[in-house]
């Protein structure tokens, strides 16, 4: 999508909106010139070609580019003359007006300011062009108009014909911007679905509890024979058991309503999602409409013919991958003529057509995006191949030797690998199959390549279909939930602690005969330790052959399917971490970025700074401290209760505000918290509540410390289950001490 199409439309200058809509026609046109050349439904191209020609020329005319009005209308009656049989088709004639579609857009592309002086440095060359023209007009049969063609495509599918008028009065033209923030309103959609499932899941707990409390009261009714109850007690006993029945029928019957509601909403998210997703994709034959003229004009250079083979056009691929596809594809497609391709006398030697095949096709397969790019030419001399990587000394010639064609064939994308000899403007540097490997390792695909000797060599690219949701792996580090890419994981693992060995001040394991280099997570991600919480250690296995890192998690969380939230672009490139994503609860959870992860531990191991991993042993130590979580948002407050704790020996983390204290509480371990009552986000009280609703923590004490001292707000606290209240205008050091002394104990165990 260009620059242009991430502004409102309602803001563009009409000399933006002519450079759209140059943009647009000259994709038609380019398509619909190399189409001639085919001698494929001559006249229908021509009609669309006289349509976009004379379109152009209009709107030229309206922002007064009197060199783009020219250059349309010479092209119009080019075409008109061509439709007439007064003109012929000729290789030169294309090569013209292939570069009068050139000129338009670069005319197209200057400033009013200084457009005269761009039309006088450039009328040699606009005379040049209609002069060019004029004369291709007057060699009526000179050239054949059935010339073997440099390029010629072939579409499985046939292309949608040019919308009527009225069907284009049909296509909104939305900015990309607007799209990503109504995909997110969809996937906020998707998440709060998933909380619905979570809250339903506890009312059914609820449901189970208030059973029990039934049960209980039946039994105690049981247990007391009415004849030894007096008559108030009786009727007190009757209208508890009568009270805990209306309150259980009214909680069935609002729990098949919220049922019923969850179900339809569950439809209508998904329905929502889908179809905003929908919008996001575009068939494949928008993301490869200048691959045509490319082909054609590299053929040329190299004195080669080629016939373009494409397949799944419609394809439907998600808009961001297929913005990325395209350098890649560029250059698999420039790899496959130049090193691929045999000039037609080498391949009618050997017994081929003249002309080679390049096939490029799209199509999903077991969810995933899959695009091939094919040629029918000289193959991969696995020889060559092997000495090459030897002479480059990549490997030594015994393991070269010992190598498979599919391990040999991994070289190629190595950065500045090729096996040309010298370097020309199509390829010899070796860059090409680099930027592929690197954009397809960006969204988490991955590519492959098979060869045959004589044959030709075929590379298969395999994405997602879309980068809006990911796949991850959720985990637990310093108390915060992290999300890693699936398709970026290696292996996650549980591994006994005395597996975990030492070698020359670093720590490994053992995996599969592979030592493997073991780094704590969040020493990479610069937080503080966690105590280890069980015997055996989470690791997260990243990387490949060529360098594996164990990565030490605090504990696994399940996988997960996350609606991708990218980050606020103010913050800049935010180290080790991708994007972001909304959990269940609303909650927000970091997207690692996998990559830039490697590189901070490799960063870590050159240095040599890297912490040590605490063992069994040093796991029972540190859980013998009691830990404290300190919520409020006065930084002041906040770190005098920390300091005063921590000198007691307490283990103490901190929260900003009852959001923050409740993400931490959800996914830690603590002995108290200590909560301030006014604070953004969540107050203290409702911070309170939800601890006390959950039924792994109702039990925890909680402390209030607020400058609240009135005694309704004392109150207002203890009702909501507060164990203590005390305020900050009358505490002491020691009263803070006593109070967390009083209801915890000592700190340690």
């Amino acid at each position: 999508m260009s620059t242009t199409d991430l502004k409102g439309l309602s803001d563009l200058s009409i000399l933006e909106l002519f450079r759209m809509e140059v943009e647009t026609q000259a994709a038609i046109l380019t398509e619909g010139v190399l189409g001639l050349e085919q001698d494929a439904d001559v006249a229908s191209r021509l009609r669309e070609l006289m349509r976009a020609a004379h379109s152009l020329k209009g709107a030229a005319r309206i922002v007064g580019r009197k060199s783009a009005v020219r250059i349309a209308h010479a092209m119009e009656d080019c075409f008109v003359a061509v439709q007439e049989k007064k003109q012929a088709l000729s290789a030169g004639l294309i090569d013209a007006l292939l570069a009068g579609i050139d000129l338009l857009t670069r005319v197209a592309q200057v400033s009013d300011e200084a457009l005269e002086a761009w039309e006088a440095s450039q009328r040699p060359e606009m005379e040049t062009f209609l002069t060019s023209l004029l004369s291709l007009a007057q060699t009526v049969g000179e050239e054949s108009a059935t010339s073997a063609p440099i390029i010629s495509v072939e579409k499985s599918e046939p292309s949608p014909p040019v919308p009527a008028v009225a069907a284009a009065d049909r296509v909104l033209r939305i900015t990309a911007d607007n799209l990503d923030r109504l995909m997110g309103l969809a996937g906020e959609a998707l998440v709060t679905q998933r909380f619905l499932d979570d809250f339903a899941a506890d009312l059914l707990r609820q449901k189970r509890l208030q059973h029990q409390l039934s049960q209980v009261l039946e039994g105690l009714r049981e247990m007391l024979p009415e004849a030894s109850l007096n008559e108030r007690t009786a009727g007190r006993l009757t209208e508890v058991r009568d009270r805990s029945s209306d309150c259980q029928r009214s909680l069935v019957d609002r729990m098949a309503d919220f049922e019923s509601f969850r179900r339809r909403f569950a439809g209508f998210s998904g329905r929502l999602y889908h179809e905003v997703l929908d919008c996001r994709m575009r068939p494949f034959a928008d993301g490869i409409q200048g691959f045509q003229r490319m082909l054609r004009d590299v053929a040329r250079s190299l004195g080669k013919t080629v016939r373009l083979e494409v397949k799944g056009e419609s394809t439907a691929v998600d808009r961001e991958i297929l913005e990325r596809l395209q350098a890649p594809l560029d250059h698999l497609l420039r790899n496959s003529l130049d090193h691929g391709i045999e000039t037609p006398a080498e391949r009618q030697a050997t017994g081929k057509p003249a002309g080679g095949l390049l096939q490029l096709e799209a199509c999903h397969s077991a969810g995933m995006l899959l695009v091939t790019v094919a040629d029918d030419g000289r193959g991969m001399d696995s020889e060559a191949l092997r000495r090459a990587v030897v002479q480059k000394r990549l490997t030594t010639l015994e393991t070269a030797q010992k190598m498979t064609e599919a391990e040999l064939l991994e070289f190629l994308f190595l950065p500045g690998f090729t096996l040309k000899e010298s370097v020309s403007e199509i390829s010899g540097r070796g860059v090409g199959l680099d930027v592929v490997q690197t954009m397809v390792k960006e969204v988490g695909g991955r590519v492959r390549v098979s060869s045959q000797k004589g044959h030709g060599i075929k590379f298969q690219v395999e994405l997602p279909l879309t980068l809006s949701v990911v796949r991850t792996l959720l985990v637990e580090i310093a108390g915060e939930p992290y999300a890693f890419p699936l398709a970026r994981i290696d292996r996650a693992l549980k591994l006994p602690r005395e597996r975990i060995k030492s070698l020359q001040g670093r720590q490994h394991f053992v995996l599969e005969d592979e030592r493997i280099g073991l780094v704590a997570a969040h020493q990479v991600l610069d937080m503080e330790e966690s105590p280890p919480s069980a015997a055996e250690a989470s690791i997260i296995v990243l990387g490949d052959k060529a360098a594996r890192y164990g990565l030490l998690i605090d504990r696994f969380l399940g996988e997960r399917e996350l609606v991708v939230r990218t980050l606020d672009p103010r913050l800049g490139k935010v180290k080790n971490i991708s994007s972001a994503a909304l959990m269940p609860d609303g909650s927000p959870a970091l997207i690692i970025d996998v990559d830039d992860l490697k590189r901070s531990i490799e960063a870590l191991v050159s240095s040599q700074r890297l912490s040590r991993i605490a063992s069994d042993t040093g796991r029972e130590a540190v859980q013998k401290r009691k830990h404290v979580l300190v919520v409020d948002d006065s930084l002041t407050v906040r770190e005098l209760e920390r300091k005063l704790l921590a000198g007691r020996g307490y283990a103490v983390d901190v929260a900003v505000d009852g959001m923050d204290g409740w993400n931490a509480v959800r996914t830690g371990h603590y002995s108290l918290v200590v909560t301030d009552v006014d604070m953004p986000r969540m107050d203290g009280i409702e911070l309170l509540k939800l601890i006390r609703k959950d039924s792994r923590l109702q039990s925890l004490p909680v402390m209030i410390v607020s400058y609240k001292d009135r005694q309704e707000d004392r109150g207002r606290g203890l009702e909501a289950g507060a164990d203590y209240y005390l305020t900050k205008a009358s505490f002491h050091d020691e009263t803070l001490l006593q109070v967390v002394a009083d209801l915890i104990g000592g700190s340690e165990s």
